[in-house]
């Protein structure tokens, strides 16, 4: 099974205004899986006009126009479960990238070793997603019982002995503990607010009092609890919901 996920059809872009860059990408990706088709971009603004889904992303930071990070956050209000890779010269902007829910970097000049360990990384974690989309957490209301795919609830608030459930079409009220649902729900939740318990595959910026939702929403982020989430945060965006390490 996991070897048909890994042959899947990936739709690739490579994003960087240097095109010895961007064929040397490509020529790394064509290495690591043969016949990958890939789509090539010069600027962010060209990879936005394109106005296509992609699984994966190479994205500079540093670009003319609309840079990698602004770039990035226009792509994550289109598919929240695209795959950015970030690239760039200075070390420093590796922390604006983590903003945007980047899953990983690779530095300038890119090495080949560092490449294979990044691209195969994602490649587990496009399959993690397809298998977490599926999954499912069990609600009830006063009037039914149901499921709901968890990938499909950015976050729930509590609101006295009921929740408030915030999926991306309804909100959805229901009888049930924070406690419950957050043993129910499992890693790719976290329990941001004794009131908040927020899904990080949504996550698209954060300081020491709140979390910014892709969709423009925000959720609480006790004080105490900063720390501790960014670690967490870090660890999702490294290693994928459930992955060992």
């Amino acid at each position: 099974m996991g070897n048909e996920l890994q042959v899947m059809r990936l739709n690739i872009a490579i994003c960087d205004d240097e095109k010895a860059i961007r064929e040397q990408i490509n020529e790394l990706i064509k290495k690591e899986k043969a016949g990958i088709g890939t789509d090539l971009y010069e600027t962010g603004d060209a990879l936005l006009a394109a106005d296509k889904k992609f699984d994966i992303v190479f994205l500079d930071i540093q670009m003319e126009g609309t840079d990698g990070i602004e770039t990035a956050k226009k792509l994550r209000e289109r598919d929240e479960d695209t795959i950015l890779i970030f690239i760039t010269g200075i070390r420093e902007y590796v922390f604006q990238a983590f903003d945007v829910a980047a899953f990983h970097y690779l530095l300038k000049p890119i090495e080949e070793d560092k490449f294979h360990e990044v691209f195969h990384r994602a490649e587990r974690e496009l399959e993690k997603r397809k298998s977490n989309r599926r999954e499912t957490v069990f609600i009830k209301t006063r009037n039914r019982s149901f499921s709901l795919e968890k990938d499909s609830i950015p976050y729930i608030e509590s609101r006295g002995k009921k929740v408030e459930i915030h999926t991306k079409g309804e909100t959805i009220e229901a009888y049930a503990s924070m406690n419950e649902l957050e043993a129910q729900l499992g890693e790719g939740f976290y329990r941001c607010h004794r009131g908040y318990l927020v899904n990080m595959a949504y996550v698209a910026e954060y300081d020491s009092g709140s979390i910014t939702l892709n969709n423009g929403e925000f959720v609480y982020l006790a004080k105490e609890k900063y720390g501790e989430f960014v670690k967490a945060y870090m660890r999702y965006l490294r290693n994928g919901v459930g992955a060992d390490g």
